[in-house]
């Protein structure tokens, strides 16, 4: 295995190669490649020479550790990191960050023998492949669909990785800056908390990407992060494609359309109170209302009249402050003789739009209930 120590300490540096080289003379199992003071260099490096392990001082005046391991991992994402350090409150967040192994200084010959068995262990290990047949959803809630095309859950350690997750997600093969990520997850963090807060959920995101084998990657350049988006399914991004491809409603593109309406399992991050994601919740949730009512367009037209029930129904539901769906739902019921559902319609859209605007329906649909019961 080929390794490099990055360390701007002089003499930790030295005493780290003369452990590494003793270590190489027992068994042969790494061979020492590089030694920098300056991380710029030690990139530099990651950049000309295929690594396995990296063995990163965190605290250094030119770049900390944890910033110089996400920058080696968005080089090479399979390399193993190895924390070194002389304080030990660093370990929980070395551990977050998914190092290999985590080395509090002065290191001893034996207990970095056990560092290098977990990374040769590590080395041998098959990766998992990535599959264009699983699904990543955004529809009701973030999970994925997987080869069989059973729904998983993420396993995620906190909120705030699932929602940068997500964000990257839509905002996928773009690049974000830090400080945008910082502004929207972490803005009552200093700095630094900040900085670190953020890369422990970079990290925790690569960690949940290799282990399922999503073909996704996280890059990072220009001081942001951008989702690069390789075959993998996205399930709103397929249902959107499908809607505007669809041909117009007939008999013979019925069952077309209903399939489609089957998809859309809910509105985009609908689980997740996300105040970025509500514009493109909204934006979504009006193609799926103009689809719907052109499938129940075509039941009215052809006298399917609970048919078209169900469907207004659903548009309701979905919204639920929208006259649209009420007053189709009493024409509907009017047609059928339904009296006491027409009135029904009638009193619920004006208890919701009371309670919540203190307003009453509008003009035409209040003169159209009280013409039909006169009528009726």
């Amino acid at each position: 295995m080929k390794a490099i120590i990055v360390d701007d300490e002089r003499l930790a540096l030295r005493r780290m190669e003369k452990l590494l080289t003793e270590q190489s003379g027992i068994n042969d199992p790494i061979r020492l490649t590089g030694s920098f003071q300056d991380p710029h260099a030690a990139l530099e490096a990651a950049q000309r020479e295929k690594l396995d392990v990296a063995f990163l001082d965190i605290q250094m005046s030119e770049m900390d550790g944890f910033e110089l391991a996400e920058r080696l991992l968005n080089i090479q994402p399979h390399l193993h990191i190895v924390f070194v350090t002389a304080f030990q409150e660093y370990a929980v967040k070395a551990f977050d960050m998914n190092a290999l192994d985590y080395l509090l200084k002065p290191v001893h010959q034996s207990r970095l023998a056990v560092t290098v068995q977990r990374a040769a262990e590590s080395a041998g290990k098959t990766p998992i492949s990535y599959s264009g047949k699983m699904t990543l959803c955004c529809l009701q809630s973030l999970h994925y669909l997987d080869q069989q095309g059973n729904a998983q859950y993420f396993p995620w350690k906190t909120l705030k990785g699932q929602e940068l997750f997500a964000y990257l997600v839509h905002y996928r093969d773009k690049t974000v800056s830090k400080q945008v990520l910082i502004d929207l997850l972490w803005p009552d963090y200093d700095t630094d908390r900040s900085r670190t807060q953020l890369h422990t959920a970079i990290y925790q995101i690569r960690k949940m990407i290799k282990s399922i084998g999503f073909d996704l990657e996280i890059k990072y350049k220009d001081e942001g992060y951008r989702l690069v988006w390789g075959n993998l399914k996205l399930d709103v991004e397929e249902w959107e494609a499908f809607v505007r491809k669809a041909p117009k409603v007939t008999p013979e593109t019925l069952e077309q359309h209903l399939a489609i309406m089957a998809l859309y399992t809910g509105d985009f991050l609908e689980e997740h109170p996300y105040l970025w994601a509500e514009y493109e919740q909204e934006r979504i949730r009006l193609l799926w209302l103009n689809h719907v009512k052109q499938i129940a367009e075509y039941y009215v037209s052809t006298e399917q009249y609970t048919e078209a029930i169900l469907i207004y129904q659903k548009i309701r539901e979905r919204f639920p402050l929208m006259e649209e769906g009420y007053f189709h739902l009493m024409k509907l019921y009017a047609r059928l003789n339904h009296q006491g559902e027409v009135s029904k319609q009638f009193q619920l859209i004006s208890t919701k739009l009371r309670e919540e605007f203190d307003v009453a329906p509008s003009k035409e649909l209040t003169e159209w209930y009280e013409q039909w019961k006169k009528g009726s």
